[in-house]
């Protein structure tokens, strides 16, 4: 059988490029996100990804705006830097406690919540007075923008298939990079124009609008079958009371039977999870027409619980330290979690040092001058965004017609390998600029090819996570963001005495040297990735039993 993640895209025998099969497979009910029909799907996306947008301004917006702040309130660079560090311990603890709530009841309540908390907090960064306001606005925003950084791929794979998936979390990425330096780059205009506070108040004008785009434009993509009416059965109870070893293969749950005994009607009761057997069945999907529609006002449902049963306090609980399990026990989930957090983490240092050392001579830049650096980010993310979406779907097709249909989730780290170099040429190029006091093209070059780098690796991380292990991805992406927020937190509280001590240059290259040993390991997991699968599937499997029976109940 094979390892969770690997599955048939194309039937053998079949004219090269006539079907793919779709994966996850969709049920016969017209409410299934599955079956929605495209222009559903991309509205879906297409507010979740301007929510993304704002959240992510909102977390970068302040920078340019501190050396006013600085003039107006006296709030130290020192102070400024900890309140962002205080940001990012907040992105990290947030995750953790807001999911398991979007496990049981629904994605679209917390993207209403936290569209309304941005609003409030929006109100309360344009009346800033103290360095208590200061701290509690980034604590507060962040602690609820945390969920950017997890729930939207949860909401990817509720609604998209295999084969697309590298295109929509590309997409999320780039949203929530290009946003991130957008933000700034319009706050400082603003702040230049109509004063640092008045960044907040079109936060508030636009958050504003948001919440009525969210709340009457965003529907639910949680899928309960029409089976599923209760929790986990007594059976199941009993199955998990203790967790297999990562290599006990007598708790692996893949079908004993040969695959091709397996016909479409059993696969359709199954209780297996996403790709835990070769299934080879057809592209076509029939709706069953005796299922009623939802209606629109049902479909803005702000609840969609899991039904309750007697372990059910006990589900909900566990999702708040399962993640921790998963991030020591799997090597994917550990490894994205590292790849991740270092690059965002650098690129928080990146951030930070050149909002402090831009308005210094010999540069002397002015909030609008230092918000225009975030140009040649744009730049660089949306470079590596166009090339990498459309060609990791593309080349994953292509490989597995050339394996007779069968992907493996390895297959799409490949397309990470010609970026690579780009990472520490740009962070080399942006900290010797810096540190000597070179000219200002040589960093903005240097921020330029940094994230030329950085957007496919981490979209492609991301979406390798979604498509080896699917049926745990929520709880998988808590600890990759508790991970990548906690490299942000402490390089920021630290980055102020590291600098005093070895300077900006030597602060960036030891980052970038704890990058590039991060970076090196993904050759062992194109090697032997999917060897990390098959002796992880049990463990896999066990965790997927506990999740709220969703699609996986099928």
């Amino acid at each position: 059988m094979w390892p969770p993640g690997t599955v048939r895209l194309e039937e053998k025998g079949i004219h090269v490029g006539q079907d793919v099969i779709l994966q996850p497979r969709p049920t016969d009910d017209p409410n299934d996100p599955l079956n929605w029909p495209a222009w559903r799907k991309y509205l879906n996306l297409g507010l979740v990804c301007f929510w993304v947008a704002m959240v992510a301004e909102f977390i970068n917006a302040p920078t340019p705006t501190w050396g006013p702040m600085n003039e107006e309130l006296g709030f130290s660079y020192k102070v400024l830097n900890d309140s962002y560090a205080a940001g990012c311990a907040a992105l990290g603890l947030g995750s953790v406690l807001l999911i398991p709530f979007a496990l049981k009841f629904g994605r679209r309540p917390l993207y209403l919540l936290s569209t309304l908390v941005q609003f409030a907090v929006s109100v309360w960064s344009a009346k800033m007075q103290t360095v208590v306001d200061l701290m509690l606005i980034n604590v507060l925003q962040c602690f609820f923008a945390s969920l950017a950084e997890s729930i939207v791929q949860m909401t990817i794979a509720d609604v998209f298939f295999v084969h697309q998936r590298g295109r929509m979390n590309t997409l999320y990425v780039w949203v929530w990079l290009f946003a991130t330096y957008l933000g700034p780059l319009i706050a400082g205009f603003v702040a230049k124009g109509q004063g640092w506070r008045w960044v907040w108040w079109w936060n508030v004008i636009i958050f504003g609008v948001s919440i009525f785009a969210v709340a009457f434009g965003y529907e639910e993509t949680k899928y309960i079958p029409l089976s599923v009416t209760s929790g986990p059965s007594e059976a199941d109870n009993r199955e998990i009371e203790s967790a297999p070893g990562a290599g006990d293969e007598k708790a692996n749950s893949f079908p004993k039977k040969p695959v091709e005994d397996i016909g479409t009607a059993e696969f359709a009761a199954s209780p297996a999870v996403e790709s835990a057997a070769v299934i080879t069945v057809g592209t076509a999907v029939t709706i069953n027409r005796n299922i009623p529609q939802k209606t629109y006002w049902q479909r803005l449902a702000l609840f969609t619980t899991t039904p309750s049963s007697r372990s059910s306090h006990d589900s909900f609980l566990r999702h708040i330290y399962q993640p921790l399990i998963l991030l020591t026990t799997i090597p994917a989930i550990a490894y994205a979690a590292l790849v991740y957090g270092i690059l965002v983490g650098l690129g928080d240092v990146m951030s930070t040092t050149m909002s402090t050392f831009l308005p210094e001579a010999p540069y002397n830049f002015s909030s609008d001058q230092v918000g225009l650096m975030h140009l040649p980010r744009m730049i660089g993310v949306t470079i590596g965004a166009l090339i990498t979406g459309p060609l990791s779907d593309w080349w994953i097709v292509y490989i597995s017609r050339r394996r007779d249909g069968v992907y493996d989730p390895e297959v799409r780290l490949w397309c990470v390998v010609p970026f690579l170099p780009f990472i520490p040429a740009g962070a080399l190029l942006f900290g010797i600029g810096l540190n000597n006091q070179l000219a200002w093209p040589v960093i903005a070059v240097g921020l330029a090819l940094y994230n030329v780098g950085v957007t496919p690796v981490n979209s492609l991380i991301i979406t390798y996570l979604t498509d080896s292990y699917k049926e745990i991805i929520g709880d998988a992406l808590v600890g990759v963001t508790l991970v990548r927020n906690s490299f942000s937190t402490a390089f920021i509280f630290a980055l102020t005495p590291w600098i005093d001590r070895i300077g900006v240059k030597y602060v960036l290259v030891t980052i970038l040297l704890i990058a590039c040993a991060f970076l090196s390991l993904f050759g062992v997991f194109i090697r032997f990735g999917k060897a990390f699968r098959e002796r992880t599937s049990s463990r896999y499997q066990f965790y997927a039993r506990r999740q709220y029976k969703e699609r996986s109940s099928i």
